[in-house]
Order: C-alpha cells, then sequence, then structure tokens
C-alpha cells in the first residue's frame, strides 16, 4: 500500500511537542496545529499552555491510553467529514512511549493518511550527547516495572552489542540501575535527566560511579546503556539469533537478515541460506 501525503484528502497528523522548552516545536509543527480542524491530546491541560504560548484557538479533545480504543473511531468520523486532525502527545512524539500508535493504525487500515512530523523526542538529544556509539541503538522504552519481568527482560538483552536506550521513571531508577549492574555487569551508562529543560543533567561514567553522582531523583529520565563488548572470552551472538532480535524488534525477515549482513559484513545470500538451515 502506496500513501501520498499531501494528495488533498484529510490527514492525521502525529504532532510532537516540546519536552521541556517551548522553543523547540518546529514551524511546521504549529502551522498544522493552527489548521486542524480538532487536536487529540494526551494532556489537555499541558497542550493548552503550548497554543496559548503560540495564540492557537483550536478544540481539544483526551486522546490517552484508556480511551484510545474508542477515541479512533472518533478520529476516523471527523476525518469521513473531510476535516483534518491532529494527535499530541503530553510532551515529545506521539507513538514513542506514548498514545497514538492505536489510532494511527486503525486510521491507515481506513485508508487515509497519516503523516509523522519530526521534532521533539528525548531519546534522541540523549543519545547524541550520551559519549556512547550512537549506532546501531535499540529503543527499548520502559522496561516493565514488574522486577522479576524486568529482569528477563534483561537477560534477553544482556548479549546484545547495541547501544541500548531506556525510559525510566525516577523512583525506579535506582532499581532498574542496579538490574542492569547485576545482568549486563558494570558497563558505561549516560543518564539524561530533564532534556532541554534548565535542570537538565547528563551523568555519564561505569553504574557504580553513576549512582553516586545522581543527587536529585525526581524529573524523567532517559538512559543509554553501552552495548556488550565482544572479545575474545567472549561468546559473540549467533547470526540467527541477531536475526531473531530484530524480526522480534519488528522488522521483516529480510529486513532483518539485510541489517545482520551489512554489520556483519557478509554476503547477504550466504546469510540467507544459513538462516534458513538453522532457524
Amino acid at each position: 500500500m502506496v500513501q501520498k501525503s499531501y494528495n488533498g484528502t484529510p490527514n492525521l497528523y502525529l504532532i510532537p511537542t516540546p519536552i521541556g522548552n517551548f522553543e523547540d516545536i518546529t514551524l511546521r509543527s504549529i502551522k498544522y496545529l493552527e489548521e486542524v480542524k480538532v487536536i487529540f491530546s494526551e494532556d489537555t491541560r499541558e497542550t493548552m499552555k503550548l497554543l496559548n504560548k503560540f495564540n492557537i484557538k483550536k478544540k481539544l479533545l483526551s486522546l490517552h491510553k484508556f480511551n484510545e480504543k474508542k477515541v479512533k473511531y472518533k478520529i476516523l468520523e471527523y476525518l469521513n467529514k473531510g476535516e483534518s486532525v491532529a494527535i499530541v502527545s503530553d510532551r515529545g512524539t506521539p507513538c514513542i512511549s506514548d498514545p497514538g500508535f492505536e489510532c494511527s493504525a486503525f486510521i491507515i487500515n481506513n485508508g487515509y493518511n497519516v503523516v509523522g512530523l519530526p521534532g521533539a523526542t528525548a531519546f534522541i538529544p540523549a543519545l547524541i550527547a550520551s559519549n556512547i556509539t550512537p549506532y546501531p541503538f535499540v529503543f527499548y522504552g520502559f522496561l516493565n516495572h514488574k522486577k522479576s519481568k524486568k529482569q528477563k527482560e534483561l537477560k534477553k538483552l544482556k548479549d546484545f552489542s547495541y547501544t541500548f536506550i531506556f525510559y525510566e521513571s525516577p523512583h525506579r531508577i535506582l532499581e532498574t540501575l542496579d538490574e542492569i549492574h547485576k545482568e549486563f555487569g558494570n558497563r558505561y551508562i549516560c543518564i539524561a535527566r530533564e532534556i532541554s529543560k534548565i535542570n537538565e543533567h547528563l551523568y555519564r561514567g561505569k553504574i557504580e560511579d553513576v549512582k553516586k553522582e545522581i543527587e536529585v531523583i525526581k524529573g524523567e529520565f532517559v538512559l543509554i546503556v553501552e552495548g556488550k563488548k565482544n572479545n575474545s572470552n567472549e561468546s559473540q551472538l549467533s547470526e540467527v539469533d541477531q536475526i531473531n532480535f530484530y524480526i522480534k524488534e519488528g522488522l521483516t525477515e529480510r529486513k532483518s537478515i539485510k541489517m545482520v549482513s551489512k554489520e556483519r559484513n557478509l554476503d547477504k545470500n550466504e546469510v540467507y541460506k544459513d538462516y534458513l538451515k538453522r532457524k
């Protein structure tokens, strides 16, 4: 299915909003916030502050994780009437550990355009300022808040060589660091707190050292963790396991094989043949 985003039909716009500093909003985001019929917002109170800042008068309706299954039909009603709408999250980019994905998938499957705008998201500025290899990386989002399930997740991730990006809440950040330390070892990490805000802090170093440096346990945290460094004393992840990991992350089998062959500098056809034999 091919989408031509600007073909004159109504669109659902996924619009990033500043994660702290209002100056991070793009001119294009302002343009579409002004043009759409209605804005569906994770927190209408926070969105109203943003709209007031830029003197935008617009109807706001609530969209959060508890009502998304119902709200998607309301969005479709507007589009059926020929009216474009927008989704914004509390802060940052819709669908990235925030509501929006179920609605956008529903709208796409009903034949309408979904347009994602570039803009503010916390993990990219944290990654590029982390002093950790920026690619390849895996954006994981939030680990499970239950300790036992979190441990199982980390066990599955510990042998991968990619840089990992996690989100974490202030009341669980220290526990999560402890669990990562147990499973991954004392790796180099970067914790970015309150990205783009006046109290922005970046803590860089080994886990044991960073834990001693964190002075304020409040705000929003992005946790960057270096991948496992393979050496002669460490067993490397097999090609098949690496391919299966990408597939679990949502990539197709074909794209996963292509990525693994590129990362390992191997012939794609040979990787594919080996995968078929061993999967």
